[in-house]
């Protein structure tokens, strides 16, 4: 993968070595550790992602579920063609550990740099690495390692809401693609005066006061009371409840008929923690996003459903 990596504060070239990301003299500017080169010095704002990836590495991985969730869902969500990506470079950023790396990686021939600003670099290398279609960074979306417009496709996903600027973030993405390039990226989206009127946001101003360890074991210890209820209002009909009860709305999920119970609990753990414990949590509305491509980044975005895409 010969892409022109620099240094994203003064930005001088960089070279991969065995050691990290060297400069023009030759000395290690961002070390290579864990199988992914780290620009960034702390975890910063994404702290809970790091600590819930190291917790549930494999959960969302279908190589290891047994379940076809990610594939699904990254067809879905990008209309891409895999069969006509081979030499394409692909940008992920908020790889989380991995779930949409492994589907690249197994079904297509592209070359992916994969991007994280917290720790679960070390999970998505652990789940997919090393591979020599493979590169992983650990970075900050606006401090990214790569000269701007060298990406066929740009890739971000579950990403948006948690970052401190939305819109900026949108314009770091745009800048990585080249002339023609793509970008796929979805967010949480404001469906109306009822989007924030539910548990996880009436909940988020208590539970943010917990530590990460509180939060997770508060989790657990209620996680099967909720499951039975949530399923329950579902089956009485009364499924507009369901949003207030504290758990992750898993019955939009196209779960396979084989979950099992402590798959099942597995998943919303998981998914409960990533509700209530990112620092950002900032839904979009999609014409405000739209007009974000189309008016300031010259871009055009085609939405569709809670995801927007833009060549």
């Amino acid at each position: 993968m010969a892409l022109a990596l620099i240094d994203p504060v003064t930005r001088e070239r960089l070279s991969p070595a065995s050691a990290g990301l060297v400069d023009t003299s030759g000395a290690v500017r961002y070390p290579l550790a864990n199988g992914a080169f780290r620009l960034a010095a702390s975890e910063g704002y994404s702290a809970n992602f790091g600590f819930q990836w190291k917790l549930f590495a494999r959960t969302q991985i279908d190589r290891f579920n047994h379940s076809d969730l990610s594939l699904v869902r990254l067809k879905a969500e990008t209309g891409w063609r895999f069969d006509e990506m081979d030499g394409q470079t692909v940008l992920e950023v908020g790889s989380g550990a991995g779930r949409f790396t492994q589907i690249l990686l197994d079904f297509t021939r592209a070359e992916i740099c994969s991007v994280d600003y917290s720790d679960a670099v070390s999970a998505n290398f652990s789940n997919n690495g090393p591979n020599d279609r493979l590169k992983l960074f650990q970075a900050s979306i606006y401090e990214l390692p790569f000269e701007a417009g060298q990406f066929d496709k740009v890739l971000c996903l579950g990403v948006l809401q948690h970052t401190p600027d939305v819109r900026l973030s949108i314009k770091c993405l745009v800048q990585m693609l080249n002339p023609g390039g793509e970008l796929v990226v979805d967010f949480y989206p404001i469906r109306g005066w009822y989007t924030k009127i539910s548990a996880k946001y009436i909940l988020r101003p208590l539970v943010r006061r917990l530590s990460k360890d509180k939060l997770l074991d508060l989790i657990r210890r209620n996680v099967d009371w909720m499951i039975r209820l949530y399923k329950f209002n579902k089956a009485a009909g009364l499924r507009n409840l369901n949003r207030f009860i504290p758990i992750c709305d898993f019955g939009i999920y196209s779960l396979p008929n084989t979950i099992s119970t402590d798959e099942l609990r597995e998943l919303c753990i998981l998914d409960t923690f990533d509700m209530f414990s990112p620092e950002y949590d900032q839904p979009q509305r999609l014409d405000v996003v739209k007009k974000y491509g189309s008016s300031t980044f010259q871009v055009d975005l085609r939405m569709s459903g809670s995801g927007a895409a833009s060549r």
